[in-house]
C-alpha cells in the first residue's frame, strides 16, 4: 500500500463557525441557567439546550461522513456512515483542481476542493475540508509525477530494441 500523504474530514467548526459557536453557548446557557432557575423556564433552557446538542451531533456526524485520503499514486474519498460510498481517482488522471473559499472559509483555513479528471464536471467535490491550498498543492505535485511515471513506463504491446 503506498503512503498517506493527506487524510482528513471536514472541519465542524471550520464549515460553521458561528452556528457551532452559538450551539456551544446555547448547550452552556441552557444546560446552567436551566438548573438554576424554576420550572417553566427552567424546563424551556433545557429544552434549549437539549436541541442545540442534538444540532452539534448531527453537525459531527455530517462531518465524520466524509473522509479525503491522498496517497502518492491515488486520491479516495469515502462517504457515508452506515452505508459506504467509495470514490477512487488514480493521479494520472487528474486534469484540474479547483479551492472554493468564502471570506470565511479564508478566515478558517477551510475550503472546498473539486476535482476534475476528463469532461466539464468535477468528478470529486468535498465541502469544509481544512488547509485546502495544501491539498490542492499535494494533488498536483503527485498527479505531475504519476504523469511523468507512466510517460517513463515502456508500452505494452509494442516492440521492445
Amino acid at each position: 500500500m503506498s503512503n498517506t500523504l493527506y487524510d482528513a474530514h471536514p472541519s465542524m467548526l471550520r464549515m460553521n463557525p458561528f452556528g457551532t459557536l452559538l450551539a456551544v453557548v446555547a448547550v452552556l446557557f441552557g444546560a446552567v441557567a436551566g438548573t438554576l432557575l424554576k420550572p417553566p423556564i427552567s424546563h424551556a433552557l433545557l429544552g434549549i439546550a437539549a436541541g442545540a446538542l442534538l444540532l452539534l451531533f448531527y453537525w459531527y456526524l455530517t462531518t465524520k461522513m466524509d473522509r479525503l485520503v491522498i496517497r502518492r499514486d491515488e486520491i479516495a474519498l469515502t462517504h457515508g456512515l452506515l452505508s459506504r460510498q467509495y470514490t477512487e481517482i488514480g493521479m494520472a488522471s487528474v486534469r484540474t483542481v479547483k479551492v472554493s473559499q468564502t471570506l470565511l472559509q479564508r478566515i478558517m483555513d477551510a475550503g472546498d476542493i473539486a476535482i476534475y479528471t476528463t469532461g466539464d464536471d468535477p468528478e470529486l467535490v468535498v465541502k469544509g475540508l481544512p488547509r485546502p491550498g495544501a491539498i490542492r498543492e499535494h494533488i498536483k505535485g503527485q498527479a505531475a509525477a504519476a504523469r511523468e511515471d507512466l510517460g517513463r513506463r515502456p508500452q505494452e504491446g509494442g516492440r521492445s530494441s
